[in-house]
């Protein structure tokens, strides 16, 4: 997920149960480029194996460059392409989503990408289509094994649908049933009990977990605990479980980024926090008050004072 899934996010998530993460996508020109930047978003730590790099682009030779330098300066566990994105600025490059219009020019990505990286496993994420007229999830899913793909996920949306309505799971089944390498389903997984019925009616071979990680990064454990048969199917996160994530996320997130920006103030990573609020009682107000923390010792304070206030009203 663009500006979330980065090393300290994903740390969160491998905390509370995460099997396997991938990288926020990464445009392959400019890694091709050397822009520092890009070469951040693919960074991580050997405690987040299994660990994929996802990388996205409309041109098959710097993919394939940028698939070799991903490969030899960072080992990723596997390289992951990106055919899911609905965003505007990626469609008009004609990558991402946009490539489901274009079947031809993504199977010579993907061709491109393998013969330059042939020992690396190599996955895809794609969506079912352009729109609900030019479905072509399954015949894509079929080629792309040909090609050597490894895996696949499959969000449940057309690029036109963008995040909106629900994920059609029956397509994702239909994929399912069509390849035999794993699928891997995403859309509208929100907890346990969704998790469990989304696999038993797919027949997926694993679950991708995105947007209702911001807010609930204990979706993972609560998930497999769900498929096990243990404990509840919607465990209740308390107050101060949530501020634990929140104090955690960000001593991650400094540790990570603080020596780059020359700062400890934690006021820029509150975007990444204020999902994290969700659920507290008086969210609203709490993240206003979060404007006023500049050090991470203010976040703290903060914490206690509101931990305080609900226990005294029976609400934690």
């Amino acid at each position: 997920m663009a500006r979330h899934t980065d090393v300290a996010f994903r740390q969160l998530c491998k905390e509370q149960g995460a099997d396997v993460m991938v990288s926020e996508f990464v445009q392959s020109e400019a890694l091709i480029r050397g822009n520092a930047k890009a070469w951040e978003m693919v960074d991580f730590t050997e405690t987040q194996r299994p660990m994929g790099v996802q990388i996205f682009g409309a041109t098959p030779a710097s993919m394939a460059q940028a698939a070799r330098q991903v490969c030899d300066r960072v080992r990723p566990d596997f390289l992951d392409l990106n055919f899911g994105c609905p965003a505007h600025k990626v469609i008009e490059q004609n990558a991402g989503s946009g490539l489901l219009r274009c079947p031809a020019l993504l199977y010579d990505l993907v061709k491109a990408v393998k013969d330059a990286i042939p020992d690396v496993p190599l996955t895809a994420k794609m969506r079912l289509g352009w729109d609900y007229e030019s479905v072509v999830a399954v015949e894509v899913a079929v080629r792309l094994e040909q090609l050597g793909v490894e895996a696949i996920a499959v969000h449940g949306r057309t690029k036109e649908q963008g995040y909106s309505g629900e994920a059609h799971w029956g397509y994702i089944a239909q994929v399912a049933a069509a390849v035999s390498i794993p699928v891997v389903g995403n859309g509208d997984v929100k907890d346990g009990l969704s998790a469990k019925r989304r696999r038993d009616e797919s027949g997926v071979a694993g679950l991708m977990i995105g947007r209702a990680a911001l807010s609930n990064p204990w979706i993972f454990n609560e998930i497999k605990a769900a498929l096990a048969g243990q404990g509840e199917i919607t465990p209740v996160i308390t107050a101060q479980k949530r501020w634990d994530a929140i104090i955690r996320l960000s001593e991650l997130t400094l540790e990570v980024h603080a020596s780059r920006l020359g700062s400890r103030d934690v006021r820029w990573m509150l975007d990444r926090l204020h999902p994290l609020t969700h659920g507290l009682p008086g969210s609203r107000k709490i993240r206003d008050r979060m404007r006023g923390c500049l050090s991470l010792d203010d976040l703290r304070h903060l914490r206690d004072e509101h931990l305080l206030e609900i226990s005294m009203t029976g609400l934690c």
